[in-house]
């Protein structure tokens, strides 16, 4: 049988050789020694028409090289859910979740068994590194190794209780206050740690998680989702870390009994005709006399309790007229001025000072230890959050300390003609959309201070009326 031949351009040329030639790269001897010989890579196309005529054997042609397809930019931006796989033979490509999030995962052949390995979340895993990750593992399995197993060892993924007190740590600095900083670690501690806290990170299950929850669902509702919320936290990590693809806290939902929506409960207040004769009251229990004051001058601002339990000195203005007496009752210009630190809304507030606000601070001026506290306790530290609220409890008012503040905001409402959002920029709310907000930009701190002068003259008008001890609803 005669081998089938075929014309080819070759070197510039015209040739006609034979098929197997093509196939093999093993042409007759060049006649441009000084060419590179041919590389024996046939074209797709060839390979394809090659098949059509009969040479089924001869249709695998040499596959295009694999290009990387994904880019710096693209990892930034997508937001669509899905898989966008990066090529490149490594296997690599990013997830996109629905919530937004995004994972790193790396599908390979170990051992004869696929397996998917997460590398990790941008922007932590940069994709640079993730291919970099990738490219290692590759080599790893290509020598039959098993890189999730060398990556658990090398890592030595924490035990949950180590890294749930790593995450602790790292999130301490950005919550508002101690009692939430503690309660974090508390409840982990109480809850989780004595049944999974010894177990690899990696190693935790949706079942671990629910031998946690179970016991507390029903019994402390509350409770148990804030413990599974922070349970999440700290999953949501170790799948950052690249320990785990997933979180099991999340996978639970339809194993526990749904929780009753409870209405919301509102914090407890007086109504404002009454909050005059508590103050009285107030005022002429035994109580240490800078909490007295305290909570008198957090009624006048209308401000929470933190803020006038932490208030100093280096935050209160004077102004011009103040600077020879402080505490002058007629100096209009006196502010309290509270950085963003110390405010929930994290935006500094401003705080007009009406006249008996500063013959408060004047009287506070007695209290001045070194600590630059305005209310300091007797050992010198800022009062307890509980301080004030068990004061007016014990006095046998039902009421909450944050509820004056609710007080303030009916007054405003039923008795005076001032706009809403003058008494809302008292409060250090928020008014508005962000569109709006980005518009109407003033605090309208001259208005507030009208207000905030006849809120202090409506509690005086009303003082010596105390409250009956049990009268307050």
């Amino acid at each position: 049988m005669v081998e089938p031949r075929s014309t080819i351009r070759l070197f510039g040329t015209f040739r006609t050789v034979p098929l197997s030639s093509i196939l093999t790269g093993s042409f007759a001897p060049s006649p441009f020694p000084h060419l590179p010989a041919y590389s024996g890579a046939i074209p797709r196309s060839l390979g394809d028409k090659l098949g059509r005529l009969g040479f089924g054997s001869l249709k695998t042609a040499i596959p295009e090289r694999k290009r990387n397809k994904l880019t710096a930019r693209l990892v930034e931006t997508v937001a669509q859910p899905g898989k966008y796989h990066d090529g490149g033979g490594l296997g690599l490509y990013l997830r996109v979740m629905a919530g937004g999030s995004k994972q790193w995962v790396q599908r390979l052949m170990v051992r004869g068994r696929r397996q998917e390995i997460g590398l990790g979340s941008p922007p932590v895993v940069t994709l640079a590194k993730a291919r970099e990750k990738a490219l290692t593992n590759k080599r790893i399995a290509y020598e039959r190794g098993d890189p999730l197993a060398e990556k658990h060892a090398a890592e030595a993924a924490l035990t949950f209780e180590d890294a749930a007190r790593k995450v602790h740590e790292m999130h301490a600095p950005t919550w508002r206050n101690d009692k939430h900083r503690l309660d974090f670690i508390r409840s982990l501690e109480a809850y989780a740690f004595p049944t999974m806290g010894k177990r690899k990170v990696a190693d935790i299950t949706p079942a671990d998680v629910l031998a946690v929850l179970s016991p507390i669902w029903t019994a402390k509702p509350e409770t148990a989702r804030r413990v599974r919320q922070r349970i999440g936290t700290v999953m949501k990590w170790a799948v950052a870390q690249g320990w785990r693809l997933d979180n099991p806290a999340e996978s639970i939902g339809k194993a526990l009994p749904k929780h009753e929506r409870k209405v919301q409960a509102h914090r407890k207040a007086l109504p404002h005709a009454e909050v005059a004769g508590c103050i009285d009251t107030v005022k002429a229990s035994g109580a240490w006399a800078a909490t007295k004051l305290a909570l008198e001058f957090l009624v006048l601002t209308a401000a929470r309790s933190g803020e006038v339990r932490e208030a100093r000195w280096d935050e209160i203005d004077f102004g011009p007229e103040g600077a020879a007496n402080p505490a002058n009752p007629a100096n209009p210009a006196a502010v309290w001025e509270i950085p963003a630190s110390r405010m929930k809304m994290k935006r500094p507030h401003r705080v007009p000072l009406s006249p008996r606000a500063l013959e408060i601070l004047r009287e506070a001026e007695a209290f001045r230890d070194g600590s630059g506290l305005i209310f300091p306790s007797p050992r010198g530290k800022p009062l307890s959050d509980m301080t004030l609220s068990k004061l007016v409890k014990e006095l046998g008012f039902a009421a909450d300390v944050h509820g004056f503040r609710t007080s303030f905001r009916t007054w405003a409402q039923e008795c005076t003609n001032y706009p809403r959002e003058v008494a809302e920029a008292a409060l250090a709310h928020a008014v508005g959309d962000a569109v709006e907000r980005a518009y109407a930009r003033s605090d309208v701190f001259e208005k507030r201070r009208k207000m905030m002068a006849a809120w202090a003259a409506y509690l005086a008008a009303r003082r010596g009326e105390v409250v009956k001890l049990g009268a307050a609803r």
